[in-house]
C-alpha cells in the first residue's frame, strides 16, 4: 500500500485531473456550487438529486422551494425520508431528458447512468423537461443543477429545441466526457447557450455555471 502511494504520487496529472483538482480548490474558496442570488421565492431543479446532500445545502442557505428528480428508487426513498416534514423540498421519482421513456440505469453510486453498461441496472421512468415546465406551468427557474451522467446533452438540447432557456437564471451543468462526440456536442451546446446567457465559472467536463443575460430576462 505504502509503495502504491508513493508511486502514485511521483505519476504526472492529466489535464483532466489538474481541472478536477482546480474546482475542488476553488469550490473550497468560492462555494461556487452554492453561491447564487436565491432566496424562500426561489425555485430550484435539481436533475439528479443523488442522496439531497445539495439540495440540502442549498435549503439551509436559502430556504428555496427544491424540484429533486431521481429516477433510482432506492435513492428517492432515501430523500424523501430525509425531507419528510419539508414542505417545499419536492421529490420525484424519474429522471428529466428529452423525451417520455422508460429505461434502464446501470448502478456506479453516484455515477450511474444510462449509458455505461454493466450488470447491475434497475428500470426507471424518464419525462420530458419541457413537458414537465409546461404541464406544471413554470415560468421561471432560478438554479437548473445539472448533473445526470450523460443526460445533460439531452435535456438541454430539448429546453434550446423548446425556447425555455429564456426563463432559467442559472444553468449548473456537469458535462460529461464518455459519450461519442461528447466534445463537438458540449460546444455545440455551449455555443447555443451563450445567445441567452454567459459563463460565470468553467471548468471543462467537471463543472461550469451560465448565467441569464439581463436582456433576456423575461421575468
Amino acid at each position: 500500500m505504502i509503495i502504491k502511494k508513493i508511486i502514485k504520487k511521483f505519476i504526472p496529472k492529466s489535464g483532466f485531473e489538474k481541472t478536477v483538482a482546480k474546482f475542488k480548490e476553488d469550490n473550497r474558496k468560492h462555494d461556487l456550487m452554492l453561491n447564487y442570488d436565491l432566496n424562500e421565492n426561489s425555485l430550484v431543479f435539481d436533475v439528479g438529486g443523488y442522496k439531497g446532500q445539495g439540495a440540502s445545502d442549498l435549503f439551509s442557505m436559502y430556504l428555496p422551494t427544491i424540484y429533486i428528480f431521481e429516477p433510482r428508487a432506492e435513492y428517492t426513498q432515501a430523500i424523501e425520508k430525509r425531507f419528510k416534514k419539508n414542505n417545499k423540498i419536492k421529490v420525484f421519482n424519474f429522471g428529466l431528458s428529452n423525451k417520455k421513456s422508460d429505461n434502464y440505469i446501470y448502478f456506479n453510486d453516484d455515477g450511474s447512468t444510462l449509458f455505461l453498461k454493466n450488470s447491475q441496472k434497475e428500470k426507471v421512468k424518464m419525462e420530458s423537461i419541457s413537458d414537465f415546465i409546461k404541464n406544471n406551468n413554470i415560468n421561471k427557474i432560478d438554479l437548473l443543477k445539472l448533473n445526470i451522467e450523460g443526460g445533460e446533452y439531452e435535456v438541454l438540447d430539448d429546453l434550446i429545441n423548446l425556447g425555455l432557456l429564456n426563463i432559467i437564471t442559472n444553468l449548473q451543468i456537469q458535462f460529461h466526457n464518455f459519450l461519442p462526440n461528447a466534445k463537438k456536442r458540449m460546444f455545440e451546446i455551449q455555443n447555443k447557450l451563450g445567445k441567452t446567457h454567459h459563463i460565470t465559472y468553467q471548468y471543462e467536463f467537471v463543472m461550469e455555471n451560465w448565467q441569464l443575460n439581463k436582456t433576456n430576462d423575461n421575468n
